[in-house]
């Protein structure tokens, strides 16, 4: 991935990180995906008083993406202003799954940012054959 095209994920992703509504967790998370087209998603999490219906930022990020009629994904970035990486849940991968192949995962909070790959995150996908 270019460097320009890095940096806008990861500008993408903090940005939508101030948009967070956790008022449960005070765990502020922002996503941002590249899509095929070249655009870029953004999403936050939205937490909910019933935990169940709280959605996660890369969700919202892919969703997001998906509405606007992108159906292939090709990186995803995961900002939080903590001091650890934030990973994405096992849910928030099956989805991305979805609509990508062996992406870039990567992770940025405010020591620096790791990059992984989505089937070292999900090695084991539902509707893998």
């Amino acid at each position: 991935m270019e460097e320009e095209t890095l940096e806008r994920l990861l500008d993408a992703a903090n940005e939508a990180c101030s948009h967070s509504y956790s008022p449960y967790s005070n765990f502020a998370v922002g996503a941002a995906v590249l899509a095929a087209s070249g655009r870029i998603y953004s999403g936050t999490n939205v937490e909910n008083a019933s935990y169940g219906a709280t959605i996660c930022a890369e969700r919202v990020a892919v969703v997001k993406a998906v509405s606007e009629g992108e159906n292939k994904i090709l990186a995803i970035a995961v900002y939080t202003p903590s001091a650890s990486l934030a990973f994405p849940c096992g849910m928030c991968l099956q989805v991305l799954s979805e609509f990508a192949e062996d992406i870039p995962v990567i992770l940025a909070d405010e020591g620096g940012m790791k990059t992984y790959r989505l089937y070292e995150l999900l090695p084991h996908r539902f509707g893998e054959q």
